[in-house]
């Protein structure tokens, strides 16, 4: 899903010949590979006594387009639908390679070649200098991914490639992942459009006495019969906050918070409304109105080049001109996390900065970001409203990724 040319334009811009993902959600970006152990497995727990720290792998893009990847042999199976150009392996100390194999797929066969016919490395340290010399980069200038890498690590590959200009890359790599590719679009608008029609299932037989809890699991088999995995379904209780684990079951009078997403193909969704239980009264329908009003005026003002803070005074402009002083009008970038750069919010003054990029917090959007726009209103001990949409940046405006409606709070 890497976005290349936005990911070659930067290469050159900051004189980079190649950047290394080390996080397992950049790796997942650059290269496609995703092991479900990947941001579990940590030292101790194949090495007692041993740190906290992530098991590494890393992916790898060049300046030249080309991409690579560095893991642990005993996981190569889950790459054996990419299309890097190189795979090298490490550790692999389980794996019998006394038999010769049988009849193989053809996609299997060619990972079974790159598995047995080069010397495995000794370390992840190990299979990835071996990767940047078959790239001729052991003299080159490198951006990294440094967000989760153990110091010790980076440490092990400093003196590993004593030769490489190794250059902070953690937020370079946000800034590309910021515009999305056709695909990841795809992929985002099939997220959201399986949680909107799952949550919708699930709070459709909402009823007084029934429990949010089991509205959840109604929820998430509803994602699993459509090939998604849960990423949150939460609530609130009376206001009182957000809840995830609560119990709670409904009142005749409840009007509540309901925000929910999912991981399809590794993207998120993120999506929220108001269920009420009946008929809202006539001062949370006239709040509900004003954070409907407020994301209108929210989408209204996304257009490229405008700032993301310039988003946020559109919000609240609508919010003040109903009288509400309280409530966290906000927006965000979604992709392979359920928050990405941009982060919609006022003016920080702050800079997203590592060794290659400096610029302000206050971006501009940009042509196909994936924005989500959101509303709430807690009243603690009486009830709370919300109100979540995900939209796409045009050449022209902002449009709805997906149908999402929410003229009206969702009666079961």
């Amino acid at each position: 899903m890497i976005n290349q040319p936005r990911a070659i334009d930067c290469l050159q811009r900051y004189e980079l010949d190649a950047l290394v993902a080390t996080s397992p959600v950049n790796v997942t970006y650059v290269t496609g590979y995703y092991s479900w152990l990947a941001g579990q497995f940590k030292e101790y727990m194949v090495r007692p006594g041993g740190s906290a720290d992530l098991l590494p792998s890393f992916g790898v893009f060049t300046a030249a387009g080309h991409t690579s990847l560095a893991i642990d042999a005993t996981m190569a199976c889950n790459a054996m639908d990419l299309e890097v150009d190189r795979i090298r392996f490490f550790g692999g100390g389980m794996l019998d390679h006394s038999a010769p194999p049988v009849e193989l797929p053809d996609r299997l066969k060619s990972l079974h070649t790159s598995m047995t016919t080069e010397p495995y490395g000794a370390s992840p340290v190990d299979a990835l200098k071996d990767v940047l010399l078959d790239a001729s980069l052991a003299n080159g200038r490198i951006g990294i991914d440094r967000d989760t890498l153990a110091s010790t690590t980076f440490e092990a590959i400093q003196h590993a490639l004593p030769d490489v200009q190794w250059r902070d890359a953690s937020n370079l790599i946000r800034w590309i992942r910021m515009v999305k590719t056709k695909e990841e679009i795809e992929r985002l608008r099939r997220a959201t459009q399986i949680a909107e029609e799952a949550a919708h299932i699930a709070l459709a037989d909402a009823k007084v006495g029934g429990s949010l809890l089991e509205m959840r699991q109604r929820f998430q088999t509803e994602l699993a019969a459509q090939g998604a995995e849960p990423d949150h379904f939460a609530y609130s209780a009376r206001g009182m906050g957000i809840a995830t684990e609560s119990d709670y079951r409904l009142a005749p009078d409840d009007i509540l918070y309901v925000d929910y997403g999912c991981v399809f193909g590794y993207c998120c969704s993120d999506s929220g409304l108001t269920l009420s239980m009946g008929p809202p009264s006539d001062s949370h329908q006239r709040s509900y109105d004003a954070l409907y009003a407020c994301l209108q005026a929210g989408s209204e003002a996304m257009r490229p080049g405008v700032n993301t803070s310039a988003i946020l005074d559109a919000m609240w402009s609508v919010l003040c001109e109903h009288d509400i002083r309280v409530s966290f009008p906000h927006g965000h970038g979604i992709g392979l996390e359920v928050r990405d750069y941009p982060i919609l919010v006022g003016d920080t003054r702050l800079r997203i900065k590592d060794d290659c990029i400096d610029e302000p917090a206050d971006l501009p959007l940009e042509e196909s970001m994936v924005l989500n726009l959101e509303a709430p209103i807690f009243i603690p001990g009486t009830a709370s409203l919300h109100i979540e949409q995900t939209f796409l940046v045009e050449s022209d405006g902002a449009a709805l990724l997906t149908p999402q409606e929410r003229g009206a709070p969702f009666l079961p």
